[in-house]
C-alpha cells in the first residue's frame, strides 16, 4: 500500500512562487498595454493630414490658444479620441464581464441581442420618428436595457445557464436584425445615411456632449465592476462552486449584468455599435495575460487599444475614410468563425 502524498513546504513555496509569477505578469501586461493606449492617444491627437508637435497639443489640452492647433486638435481630435479610449474600455471591460460569468468566449454583447437591441432602437428612432441627437442616444440606452432583461428573464429557469442565455440571446438578435433590415428598407436617403452612420460605428463628428455621458458611466460603473472581480471569478467556476465560496450568486449576477450593460449601452449610444469589441477583448487579453487573475482591466485596456487604433488605420491608411465599425468588424468576423468551428470540433454545443 503506498504512502498517501505529503504536500510539505516546498509545495507551498512552488505554489506561492507561481501566484507571484502570475500576479507580476498581470500586472506588468496591464501597465504595458496602459503605455501602448497613452502612446495610441497621443498619435491620433498628433498626427492626421496636419501633423502637431507634443508642445501645441499640450498647450490646447491646458487650455492655451494656438492658431490651427486649437481648432483641429481641441474640438476634432481630441473629443474623438477620448470617446474611442472610453467606449474601447467600456465594450472590452463590458464584454469580458459576460464572457467570464458565463464560462463561454461567445457570450459577447455583440452576439446575445444588447447591441442590436440599441441599433433597433436608433433605426426606428431615425427614420421612423425623425429623431435625432440626445433623443436617439436615450433610446438607444433604453433598448440595451430592456433587451438585456428580456434576454435574462426568457433564459432563467432555476438559475441562468450560459449556453441557454446565450442561444436566446442570438435569436433575440436576428430578430433584432429583421426589424433593423425592413425599418432601413422603408427609409428616404437622408435617414438612411444617418441610420447607416450610426449603426456601423463611427467616431465621426464626435463632440464633448456625445462624449461626456459616457465617460461619466465609464467612471461610475466601472468600480462597480472591479469591486466584484473575485465573485465574478468564482462564477466562472459555476453555480455550485461560487455558492460554496460564500458568494451569492444571483446577487452578484445581477448586479455585474447591469453594471456591464450600462457600460455596453452608453458606449453604443455614444459611438453606435462598434462591432467585435466587446468580443475580441477578452480572448486577447487571456492570451496576454495568462491563467488566473481577473481580466477586467487588461480587456478594458485591449478595447482601447484597438478602438484607437482601429479608427485612425480606417481614418488614414486607405484612400478612402472608413468608420472604426468597419475595421473592427474585418477583424473580428474571421475570429467568430474559427472560434464557432473550434468549439465544434471540441464537441461543444454552440
Amino acid at each position: 500500500m503506498s504512502a498517501p502524498a505529503v504536500h510539505g513546504p516546498s509545495t507551498l513555496r512552488t505554489v506561492t512562487r507561481a501566484r507571484v509569477r502570475a500576479a507580476y505578469r498581470r500586472r506588468a501586461v496591464a501597465a504595458v498595454l496602459a503605455v501602448l493606449v497613452v502612446a495610441a492617444f497621443a498619435v491620433s491627437l498628433m498626427a492626421g493630414h496636419t501633423f502637431y508637435p507634443v508642445g501645441d497639443v499640450l498647450r490646447v489640452m491646458t487650455g492655451e490658444r494656438v492658431p490651427g492647433a486649437s481648432f483641429t486638435v481641441g474640438t476634432l481630435r481630441l473629443p474623438r479620441a477620448v470617446l474611442a479610449v472610453t467606449a474601447g474600455f467600456s465594450f472590452g471591460i463590458a464584454g469580458v464581464t459576460f464572457q467570464t460569468m458565463l464560462r463561454n468566449p461567445l457570450a459577447s454583447p455583440d452576439v446575445i441581442g444588447i447591441s442590436a437591441g440599441a441599433s433597433t432602437a436608433a433605426a426606428l428612432a431615425i427614420v421612423s420618428f425623425s429623431l435625432s441627437g440626445t433623443t436617439v442616444s436615450a433610446l438607444a440606452i433604453a433598448a440595451a436595457l430592456g433587451v438585456a432583461l428580456l434576454v435574462y428573464t426568457l433564459a432563467f429557469r432555476d438559475g441562468v445557464s450560459g449556453t441557454r442565455l446565450i442561444l436566446i440571446g442570438i435569436g433575440v438578435a436576428a430578430l433584432l436584425d429583421s426589424v433593423t433590415s425592413y425599418v432601413l428598407s422603408q427609409a428616404g436617403q437622408w435617414d438612411l445615411q444617418e441610420a447607416t452612420r450610426w449603426l456601423t460605428g463611427s467616431l465621426n463628428g464626435t463632440t464633448w456632449d456625445e462624449t461626456l455621458p459616457a465617460v461619466l458611466a465609464l467612471l461610475v460603473l466601472t468600480p462597480v465592476l472591479l469591486a466584484r472581480a473575485r465573485d465574478l471569478g468564482a462564477l466562472s467556476l459555476g453555480d455550485d462552486t461560487a455558492s460554496a465560496l460564500g458568494v451569492h450568486v444571483e446577487r452578484t449576477r445581477v448586479t455585474v449584468i447591469v453594471a456591464a450593460v450600462g457600460l455596453i449601452a452608453f458606449a453604443t449610444a455614444a459611438a453606435g455599435p462598434i462591432a467585435f469589441v466587446a468580443f475580441l477583448s477578452g480572448p486577447i487579453a487571456a492570451r496576454l495575460v495568462g491563467a488566473g487573475g481577473s481580466l477586467l482591466v487588461p480587456a478594458g485596456l485591449v478595447g482601447a487599444l484597438l478602438v484607437l487604433v482601429a479608427d485612425f488605420t480606417g481614418q488614414y491608411a486607405f484612400g478612402v475614410r472608413y468608420p472604426v465599425g468597419v475595421v473592427t468588424g474585418v477583424l473580428g468576423a474571421p475570429y467568430l468563425v474559427y472560434l464557432i468551428i473550434r468549439t465544434h470540433r471540441a464537441g461543444g454545443s454552440l
